[in-house]
């Protein structure tokens, strides 16, 4: 297989493992992203999904130009069978941290976009190129981008296809932190290991809100915002939580008592 799931102490790390190929797609790598989101999703030994590509060349360059683009151009079928790996319509509610290695263009940058932190190496580049020859970013980004950065930013990497470096994707806001690609990876474990920390229920409550109140009118978003914050109030954790923060002592969060308890794989 050539996307490959990892677990240890409840960080899961997703590796694009196609380096020979700058990490790029073809249809069964497709597949096996989704899956391994969906594996993330449903393991209640893992917490927290680093996402990364194998190498240092590229975290993924997107679709495959030999197999996935001929199929999706001569309609052998439809891009919807992609959202798994772009994470449309996800339900998982566990952080995914981008650790982006190298080249982040076309599919690789849309599912960047998925991703809830990202932290990106010195020399990391990315770029939309589709519109060069005659497609569109449809693999989340026209949905996303503008939703994520400034307007004028989105519309310049889309219509131009412009590439940019990883300071100025810092600036525009797609990454949060610029690092050497030496340290690309401690750092993203240890961001995972420190949102282990932190209360799950909470954690899922806040993705599950950010993904539910986006579109909706105000006063609705309120109530429904209203509704998700009682229901942490209440939780196990919270009760956990404002226990040990009144006695001064490190919380036990019940929502990670598997990790606690599992071993490694």
């Amino acid at each position: 297989m050539s996307i490959r799931l990892e677990s240890d102490g409840g960080v899961g790390i997703i590796t694009i493992d196609r380096p020979e190929k700058l990490n790029a797609l073809t249809l069964s790598m497709y597949d096996e992203l989704g899956a391994a989101f969906a594996e993330v999703r449903d393991d209640p030994g893992i917490g927290v999904a680093v996402l990364t590509g194998a190498g240092d060349r590229a975290f993924c360059v997107g679709a495959d130009l030999g197999e996935s683009i001929p199929a999706l151009t001569a309609e052998r079928f439809d891009i919807s069978e992609w959202d798994a790996a772009h994470q449309k319509h996800s339900t998982l509610e566990k952080p995914v941290i981008a650790a982006i290695n190298g080249l982040c263009l076309g599919g690789g940058f849309e599912i960047m976009l998925s991703t809830d932190i990202r932290l990106a190496a010195t020399e990391a580049q990315f770029a939309l190129p589709e519109t060069g020859v005659g497609v569109v970013p449809a693999g989340g980004t026209l949905v996303r981008l503008i939703r994520q950065i400034p307007y004028a930013f989105a519309m310049d990497l889309m219509l131009r296809g412009t590439r940019i470096d990883a300071e100025t994707a810092l600036r525009y806001g797609l990454v949060n932190r610029v690092l050497p690609g030496a340290d690309l990876m401690n750092e993203a474990i240890g961001l995972a290991e420190e949102l282990l920390q932190r209360s799950g229920t909470a954690i899922a409550t806040v993705k599950r809100a950010v993904r539910a109140l986006a579109d909706l009118p105000e006063d609705e978003a309120f109530r429904q915002e209203a509704a998700l914050g009682q229901q942490a109030f209440a939780s196990d954790d919270a009760r956990e939580g404002l226990d040990a923060f009144a006695t001064r002592r490190p919380p036990s969060f019940p929502s990670r008592t598997a990790m606690r308890v599992g071993s490694p794989s």
